[in-house]
């Protein structure tokens, strides 16, 4: 395992695997943790034997939130902080790959918003998933506002955020935010069972699935039936569909 000032990383086969590595912050997000993690992302989109990426905490937190201090730090220092942290953000959001995120304890505040960043969001029973930022004076800025309510609807969006409710890993599974509830015992084996699966499929067919899928969640029924026809044109004129057609039995 190859460790960073904020993240642990390791490869198991084709999955590329991000630990978030801030224990006495609670895994807190700061610009140096988004870097990081980015900068892996992008490495591992890059690199043709890595087919599918996770990113998750500890058994107690996934991560509690935005590094304040961190943030207070550079808005004194009069810089662009929200604007350096976005484009990292974007930059995890925007992976070509599939991300699945292994959620345990507190995904709170950035936490959320990272954890949303991936396409498959596995939980453990105790997970809790919330915005604090109204507490704090602020609000969210990384999707707490737009990702999650387009995720839950605006009722449930309006009182996680305006209340500071969290979520519980079965209410965020009800209302989907999450993909499923899964034993803590079993979290980390779990995502690393869906990786592989998704790694054993061929790679062309996920990756136009990732992007179709992506498209299509912004679009109507009707623009995006015709997307999907297009997008399945595609995939069925790819040597890799023609070479598995030539050797179906």
């Amino acid at each position: 395992m190859e460790e960073n000032n904020t993240i642990l990383t390791k490869t198991d086969a084709n999955i590329g695997i991000i630990t978030l590595n801030r224990p006495d912050d609670m895994n807190a997000v700061n610009l140096e943790m988004l870097n990081e993690t980015a900068y892996q992302v992008q490495t591992w989109e890059y690199d043709d034997n890595i087919r599918c990426i996770i990113i998750q905490g500890s058994e107690k937190v996934f991560a509690a939130g935005i590094d304040f201090k961190a943030l207070s730090y550079e808005l004194s220092q009069q810089s662009l902080a929200l604007k350096a942290w976005q484009d990292e953000f974007n930059k995890i959001v925007n992976c070509s790959k599939p991300i699945v995120v292994a959620v345990a304890g507190y995904a709170l505040g950035m936490g959320c918003d990272l954890a949303m960043a991936g396409d498959i969001i596995l939980a453990e029973e105790s997970a809790q998933f919330g915005y604090p930022e109204l507490s704090m004076g602020m609000i969210p800025a990384f999707g707490g506002c737009s990702r999650l309510m387009h995720r839950i609807g605006k009722a449930k969006a309006m009182e996680v955020i305006l209340t500071g409710r969290a979520l519980s890993a079965e209410e965020a599974d009800l209302c989907g935010l999450i993909s499923r509830v899964v034993p803590l015992h079993d979290l980390f084996d779990e995502a690393l069972r869906v990786a592989n699966r998704i790694a054993s499929l061929p790679y062309q067919a996920v990756m136009q699935a990732k992007e179709t899928l992506n498209q299509v969640d912004n679009m109507n029924l009707q623009n995006g039936a015709e997307l999907e026809l297009k997008s399945c044109r595609l995939s069925i004129n790819t040597p890799e569909f023609r070479n598995i057609l030539t050797n179906f039995k």
